[in-house]
């Protein structure tokens, strides 16, 4: 039975009942095309340090905590692996394409690196996800993160292929057309396009029989099975989407940074993953950007906010504990939901005094 049959039919009915009536932010919504065209003419407003070092970031960030998000909010799998399958993508690129260290890239031209790195990465992904999908609960956290600690001491201690701790330096990026596409303007465009892309196939997807059917598997895959879904197919199904859209934010990471090393997926920052992905909100698209930009900020101006006001620079990371804390403490849904329990409480007087004047 194909993965999707008959999700239509069996499993709309439910899924819609628990989605609310409009997606966050609505095309309809006005401040979501104010926040379309700030983005669109963002370099005309920013210099270069805040067009890449904060927006650019972001954007890539919040594509690999996307891709947590659509397994973690649509398919009721939290995956630590995620960055990981982003550093995988990055180093392919580098050793397929060309780079500073000539004795290990092979130096293929960008247009034949990048489809290569990304359909490696993808099948990593999806194998690791074919191990994962045995699992339920913390042994699918632990797993994933498993696999993500092993991958960090292999490019630690591999040389041959990885270079070891040292990573791989100077990595090409493409020029065509006569642009520099790895210059300010161009790259942030390219950033946005790819983080836009994968925002809305990820949307798409949540409303498509696959991703309804795939809700159904994570509130009952019992009941799904009994209906003749094939539960393991679809979760792997939505591990290989995800990963391509991890794979592609880690060809940004590489071009963005020019390098790869071990440090840039440890398991720190595969941990940091989560925490964007959860204090934006896990269960809509537009949540892990929040979190991304929030997660930046904090991670570019907390070292000075804390240096000034006299106490170790060194530990910016225990302010994003604190509003990670925060946070959760105060919303199950991050950011998103804050924003929507503020939304209702807004609107509950009116309805109240709406209601008064209608039985007078």
């Amino acid at each position: 039975m194909s993965l999707a049959h008959d999700a239509r039919v069996a499993v709309r009915p439910t899924a819609e009942a628990q989605r609310p009536a409009q997606t966050w932010p609505d095309i309809n919504n006005p401040a979501a095309w104010i926040v379309a065209v700030i983005l669109l003419i963002m370099p005309l407003i920013a210099n270069g340090f805040f067009l890449i070092e904060i927006f650019a970031t972001t954007l890539i960030l919040g594509t690999i905590a996307l891709s947590l998000m659509l397994l973690a909010g649509y398919g009721g799998m939290v995956s630590l692996m995620q960055l990981t399958i982003a550093g995988f993508s990055a180093y392919m690129v580098a050793v397929f394409g060309i780079s500073g260290n000539a004795n290990i890239s092979l130096g293929w031209p960008w247009w034949l690196a990048v489809p290569m790195a990304l359909a490696l990465a993808t099948i990593f992904g999806t194998l690791g996800g074919a191990l994962a999908v045995r699992t339920e609960g913390i042994y699918t956290i632990m797993i994933t993160l498993a696999i993500g600690a092993a991958f960090y001491y292999f490019t630690n201690q591999n040389w041959a292929i990885f270079n070891g701790h040292t990573g791989i330096n100077t990595v090409g990026t493409p020029h065509f057309w006569g642009v520099d596409w790895r210059a300010d303007i161009p790259f942030y465009y390219i950033a946005l396009a790819v983080g836009a892309l994968c925002y809305f196939a990820v949307d798409y997807i949540s409303r498509a029989p696959f991703g309804l059917a795939l809700q159904g598997v994570r509130d009952n895959p019992r009941r799904m099975a009994a209906l003749g879904f094939n539960v393991n197919a679809h979760r792997v199904a939505a591990y290989a989407v995800a990963s391509f859209i991890a794979a592609l934010a880690g060809v940004l990471q590489v071009w963005n940074y020019r390098q790869i090393s071990p440090g840039s997926v440890s398991v720190n920052a595969c941990i940091d993953i989560l925490i964007i992905a959860v204090v934006g909100g896990i269960t809509r698209p537009i949540g892990p950007y929040i979190g991304a930009l929030i997660f930046v900020l904090l991670r570019t101006f907390a070292l000075d906010f804390l240096v000034k006001i006299g106490l170790d620079g060194n530990r910016f990371r225990l302010l994003i504990g604190l509003g990670f804390l925060a946070i959760v403490f105060w919303s199950s849904d991050g950011v998103i939901g804050l924003w929507q329990r503020w939304r209702q409480s807004q609107h509950r007087p009116a309805d109240r005094s709406g209601g008064g004047r209608s039985h007078g």
